[in-house]
């Protein structure tokens, strides 16, 4: 489950670096699209890394976290327009190509398998609750 979850979190940092930098044009007065992407790409790849090596709950829930945000923003951005937002730019694009989907299905991927890995791991630590004792 763990190498599912790095690879999901792998793909999502490819993409994003990938597309980083055209939508580096997209800005507000603060950040660029391509800095967010760049951003969220590290930080993929660093909780990639802390799946696969750290193997603690809360790597877990980084990782978890960072997945889940990502695919919050690409469904949100993808169905909504709310224009700029405080310090992000306008990031409104209403149409699905390969890139997107790949990085939807890398996040969707990783959030599968990290959950049973959390859920699980809360499970083990908090005793067996049939157990009284």
């Amino acid at each position: 489950m763990r190498g599912a979850a790095a690879a999901g979190l792998a793909v999502d940092a490819y993409v994003h670096l990938e597309l980083a930098h055209r939508y580096s044009p997209i800005a507000s007065s603060i950040l660029s699209e391509g800095a967010l992407f760049r951003i969220e790409a590290a930080a993929a790849i660093f909780a990639a890394l802390l799946v696969v090596f750290w193997r603690h709950r809360a790597g877990d829930a980084f990782a978890w976290l960072t997945a889940a945000a990502g695919l919050a923003a690409i469904l949100f951005y993808r169905y909504i327009d709310p224009g700029s937002l405080g310090p992000l730019p306008d990031m409104y694009e209403p149409i699905w190509f390969t890139s997107k989907v790949w990085a939807l299905i890398g996040q969707a991927i990783a959030i599968g398998t990290l959950t049973p890995l959390i859920a699980g791991r809360r499970r083990a630590h908090g005793g067996d609750p049939e157990r009284t004792g």
